[in-house]
């Protein structure tokens, strides 16, 4: 199995980091700045919207900064900065697509890393219009490494979500339509088989068909889904192979919901990372 990213010893990869900035709830920059700094890596936030909280609370507020950007990192450009991948998420406006697009031109081999963060459990989230939703499923034909959960997934590829309960025959047809359609490596997240177990799944051209497990949690958290592809780029990142780099997220994103329940109003707050930070760091050993 081989790498998707070479770590030099002493140098320091820099990584363009394309999410929304959540004031509370743990999810988006709040987890990716934290979690890829861990791993020694420098973060450079492209904020593609501002929110007050994340959108489970009632009332939350959102600012969408689309007509900022182009400004932003035309200013990137002008003092020479370089990027080893570009690690994007929620999206505010779908002209955010051709932004990242741009990010794509100027920076031609940086590592391409699409979370298609849109929906979940059958529902697409409450800001994404049709355009925004069909926009994010074109930028996932452009990823290195794609990590839809099961409803992106179908949503991507134009189909009837399900639930989570499908069999592994499906995982396989589902990856492989999504490399079909140009993403080259592919982690499908939190499948259920009856089994009391989450099973996460990568195929691509960087790894063979490879399933992970960890229980099942008795309850959901925000935030869970950019943690673990936080990390899973964090591994990336140190050097691991993608495999390994899947297994890792895994753990981590499952330990992390442990130490999450353990806090006051924890079903609301976002999920529980930051004591478990040294297990990124120790990526580097």
């Amino acid at each position: 199995m081989s790498t998707l990213y070479e770590r030099q010893e002493s140098y320091i990869p820099r990584i363009a980091a394309v999410h929304d900035l959540c004031g509370y709830g743990k999810c988006s920059l709040g987890v990716a700045i934290p979690v890829l700094s861990a791993a020694g890596c420098d973060v450079c936030p492209v904020p593609t919207g501002l929110f007050s909280s994340h959108t489970a609370f009632p009332g939350w507020y959102m600012h969408d900064t689309t007509n900022i950007l182009a400004d932003y990192l035309e200013a990137w450009r002008g003092i020479g900065v370089e990027i080893d991948a570009v690690y994007s998420g929620f999206l505010g406006a779908p002209e955010q697509v051709d932004i990242i697009r741009s990010i794509y031109e100027r920076y031609p081999t940086a590592l391409r890393v699409v979370d298609p963060v849109m929906a979940d459990h059958g529902k697409v989230y409450p800001t994404y219009t049709p355009e925004l939703v069909s926009a994010m499923a074109d930028l996932a034909c452009d990823a290195d490494i794609l990590t839809p959960n099961l409803t992106e997934a179908a949503i991507i590829l134009g189909r009837e979500w399900t639930g989570a309960d499908i069999a592994e025959t499906e995982v396989r047809d589902i990856i492989s339509a999504l490399r079909e359609r140009g993403a080259k490596n592919v982690v499908l997240k939190g499948i259920e088989h009856g089994d009391g177990l989450i099973h996460n799944y990568v195929w691509g051209e960087a790894t063979d068909f490879i399933e992970t497990t960890n229980p099942k949690l008795p309850y959901m958290l925000h935030g869970t889904g950019d943690l673990f592809a936080s990390a899973l780029l964090a591994a990336v990142m140190a050097g691991r192979s993608l495999a390994e780099a899947t297994s890792f997220a895994a753990d981590f994103t499952a330990d992390a919901m442990v130490v999450s329940a353990k806090q006051p109003d924890f079903e609301n707050r976002g999920v529980s990372f930051e004591p478990l930070l040294g297990k990124i760091a120790e990526l580097l050993n």
